[in-house]
Order: C-alpha cells, then sequence, then structure tokens
C-alpha cells in the first residue's frame, strides 16, 4: 500500500513527470483491471464500470494522469 501511496502522492505532484507503468500501476492499486491492450493503447476497467485506456508515449500523458487522478476522487475518500 505504501507504493500506491508513493504513486499517487507523485501523480498529484507532477502528472507531466509520470511514467507509462507507473501509471498502469497506479491504476491497479485502486481496482482497475487490465483488458485489453489494443496497438498502443491499454485499456482498463474498474468494477464500478469506469473504463480508462491509456497511451504509452515516452511516458504518461498528463491528461490521462488527470483523468486517473479525478476517476480515483469519485471512487470516493475510502478509497484514496
Amino acid at each position: 500500500m505504501a507504493k500506491c501511496k508513493r504513486l499517487l502522492k507523485k501523480a498529484q505532484r507532477s502528472p507531466q513527470n509520470f511514467g507509462f507503468e507507473e501509471l498502469c500501476g497506479l491504476a491497479e492499486c485502486y481496482g482497475f483491471v487490465f483488458r485489453r491492450q489494443s496497438g498502443s493503447h491499454r485499456l482498463y476497467k474498474h468494477p464500478s464500470g469506469i473504463s480508462m485506456n491509456f497511451q504509452d508515449r515516452g511516458g504518461a500523458k498528463a491528461y490521462q494522469v488527470q483523468q486517473l487522478l479525478k476517476a480515483i476522487e469519485n471512487l470516493g475518500p475510502e478509497r484514496i
């Protein structure tokens, strides 16, 4: 769980300097499940029905990190 909190803090502090594997790891920390890969996109789904897709282009894109942070926030404070 310490790894998840560390990743969350890093994403909040600096979404533009967040790695692609870190983004995928953070999603998995908060219950998102890898579904499939379509080209350069990895598709994740949360049991609540939220879907996310991430594209690796030399690291995570800042807007994708922000979308994931918003989704985590929407899951409720008990998940953070």
